[in-house]
């Protein structure tokens, strides 16, 4: 059982190894709610075009 959570210990300690190295943009910190990007909503008339377009 000991070589089991060793293994694991082991492979996880190497993804987060290569994943700190790899260059990528990666937080351990959690989830972050942060609102400083608002989400965008479509304009009405972008989602209506093509219903429009298709019923001529």
């Amino acid at each position: 059982m000991w070589k089991i959570l060793v293994g694991f210990a082991v492979f996880a300690a190497l993804a987060i190894f290569i994943l700190m190295k790899s260059g990528g943009d990666i937080d351990m910190g959690g989830e972050k709610h942060d609102v400083a990007a608002p989400h965008a909503e479509a304009p009405a008339s972008a989602a209506l075009a093509p219903a429009s377009a298709a019923s001529h």
